[in-house]
């Protein structure tokens, strides 16, 4: 079982080799190179290599490319990443969980193994837009605390507050960032998208 600290956040060395073993197996399983994947994902080959081998920590952003050109998504990387297994019932105590830090904040999953619903507590911290994401699966947002800004590319941009909640599909061009002082807490739920097999 991966080492926590109290706090439950996995050992960072411990969390790149976890993530780094599912990015090979899903890779395997899509029969894509190694070369054809960082392609995909517009990354470099020595750098995707590092990340497979849990030697490098890909930002949230990089591991975005790599999940959407695996056909699927950064919390089923992430949720996969965890201490459980596939099952019916998932219990994810306060504070428990697989905590990723990133630029923007942290990233804590909320349930473990593969469900069917991929919910995510995100930390928001950073004042100016990441570049957008976008993904196969629809995604739900609630505001616990805080406020923060949803830029919906083409569509719209909404200013957010605690209680407040927001849906969009996945394939909606999507990034939030922070307002006011304090960082704010999202629970952000994502559809589990059907796994995609391998191309052609």
């Amino acid at each position: 079982m991966p080492e926590t600290d109290p706090a439950g956040e996995l050992d960072p060395d411990e969390l790149g080799s976890i993530v780094g073993a599912r990015v090979r197996e899903r890779r395997r399983a899509r029969g894509l190179t190694m070369v054809q994947l960082a392609d995909l994902a517009g990354l470099s080959q020595p750098f995707l290599s590092q990340v497979e081998r849990g030697r490098a920590r890909p930002s949230m952003g990089s591991l975005h490319r790599i999940a959407r050109a695996l056909g699927t998504t950064t919390p089923a990387l992430l949720t996969g990443a965890g201490q459980g297994a596939p099952g019916l019932v998932s219990l994810v105590r306060a504070g428990a969980g697989t905590t990723v830090a990133h630029d923007g904040g942290t990233t804590r999953t909320l349930v473990e193994g593969t469900p069917a619903l991929l919910p995510l507590e995100f930390r928001v911290a950073h004042r100016d837009f990441p570049d957008y994401f976008e993904h196969p699966a629809a995604e739900f947002l609630y505001v616990v605390s805080g406020r923060i800004e949803v830029d919906l590319a083409a569509e719209s941009v909404h200013q957010l507050g605690p209680a407040d909640t927001l849906y969009y599909a996945g394939d909606v061009p999507h990034r939030f960032r922070l307002l006011g002082r304090s960082p704010a807490t999202v629970l952000v739920v994502q559809a589990a998208a059907p796994e995609v097999g391998p191309p052609g």
